[in-house]
């Protein structure tokens, strides 16, 4: 179980290592994609090097008027 525990949070720095290599912490993300693709980034960890490029896009409701 530790082994496990380890792994996961070896894999998640690797992962916001990425984020940070490719810019992601500069600021405050700008939309929900852009906040979205940060954690997808850092999720996706070791993947990063192996081509993976997460993107996320999403649209939030509007409000009635």
């Amino acid at each position: 179980m530790k082994f496990l525990g380890a792994l996961i949070v070896i894999w998640l720095i690797i992962g916001g290592i990425a984020a940070w290599q490719r810019g992601y912490f500069g600021g405050a993300p700008g939309s929900c994609a852009a906040a979205g693709t940060v954690a997808v980034t850092i999720v996706a960890g070791p993947l990063n090097y192996m081509g993976v490029n997460p993107q996320v896009g999403c649209e939030l409701p509007q409000p009635s008027q």
